[in-house]
């Protein structure tokens, strides 16, 4: 059996409960990988800002990676490297956003850009990650240097639907899947966590083989096909867990430390990263 000697973890739906917090458990699971000489990293749909406050709280040293892989980050959190939309992709799907009448985030310039700030979910990502929203009329000041672009709906059933169709549509031009039931993220076409999970391997010279990953949504499951190893969370769709090599309890009931002391720990490589 394959040692481990990194763990990379998605956050929301992961790492912290519904409600963004981050457990006793969670915390203490992170503190014995670092004892154990296991690496431990973040991959998120979220901004590296959205990110700062876990990675503080969690002493993470290794580099990192925001907008479903789209940004590498350094310990810094200087960018180490960033692919963004093309301007005819984010306009070709903001207007299909608002053809289906899905309300449209845009991430750009390290700021989050919404047209009405009482809209849909906008109170949620201020708490997830922790800095307000800019107002704007329309998002033609940062066409062409989009990072993602979100589309926001309570209707799940509609926002699925909206995720094959805008996949169907925009093609090779961008990538388009959904980071939670009520957030279809669209980025760059190269961008996705397997991406990411391949970048952070090769930062920290960890072979992909001695990869862990964990992740609960379809956007996960690009990570667990490249990583070594691959967990899936309780409360994941079947389809997701399907794509896992393991599958923990849900982050109601803290999965994530569980996996850390019943697939990550024993399998902890001899030698630390780094």
């Amino acid at each position: 059996m394959t040692d481990i000697a990194l763990l990379v973890s998605d956050i929301d739906g992961t790492l912290v409960t519904p409600d963004k917090s981050l457990t006793a458990r969670a915390s203490e699971a992170v503190r014995n990988l670092g004892q154990a000489g296991v690496g431990f990293t973040l991959v998120s749909s979220r901004p590296p800002r959205g990110m700062a406050g876990l990675l503080r709280a969690l002493d993470v040293r290794l580099p990192f990676a925001a907008f479903n892989g789209a940004s590498l980050v350094g310990v810094d959190m200087q960018l180490i490297r960033a692919l963004r939309l093309s301007e005819a992709a984010a306009r070709q799907t903001l207007d299909f956003l608002a053809a289906r009448g899905i309300a449209a985030w845009v991430f750009a310039d390290d700021a989050w850009f919404v047209t009405d700030d009482r809209g849909e979910r906008v109170a949620h990502e201020r708490h997830t990650v922790s800095f307000d929203p800019t107002v704007v009329a329309d998002f033609d000041a940062v066409m062409d240097r989009i990072d993602k672009i979100v589309g926001v709906s309570d209707d799940h059933p509609a926002l699925a639907k909206a995720e094959a169709d805008l996949g169907a549509l925009l093609g090779e031009a961008a990538s388009a899947v959904r980071s939670q039931t009520y957030y279809l993220d669209v980025t760059h076409p190269h961008a996705d966590k397997g991406l990411a999970v391949r970048d952070l391997a090769a930062a920290t010279h960890v072979d992909l083989a001695r990869t862990a990953v964990i992740g609960d949504m379809s956007n996960d499951v690009a990570m667990f096909k490249v990583a070594g190893f691959a967990i899936a969370m309780g409360q994941a769709t079947d389809a997701v867990k399907a794509q896992a090599k393991a599958t923990t309890g849900p982050n109601t009931a803290d999965g994530f430390a569980d996996a850390v002391e019943q697939l990550i720990l024993p399998r902890a490589a001899k030698s630390p990263v780094g």
